[in-house]
């Protein structure tokens, strides 16, 4: 007894499965003396910008290493 392949399945152009990945958001550029708010730490200044790695903040009492991607910061 031979056994078959069942023929590939062509995707339609409109399928959901055919859809490319979208691409990350760009990440958030700061410069320095930027205001800025953490959700854990309040409201800060940026001192030193890392390009596309960290920035280093200043929240008054403490200074911070934020990386990338920011999640928690918000520019003012």
């Amino acid at each position: 007894m031979r056994h078959t392949r069942a023929a590939a399945r062509p995707r339609l152009p409109g399928s959901p499965f055919n859809v490319p990945e979208a691409p990350p958001p760009p990440v958030e550029q700061y410069a320095v003396r930027d205001q800025v708010s953490h959700d854990k730490y309040g409201l800060g200044r940026v001192v030193v910008v890392e390009e596309n790695l960290a920035v280093l903040v200043d929240f008054g009492e403490e200074t911070r290493r934020i990386t990338a991607p920011y999640a928690k910061l918000v520019k003012l």
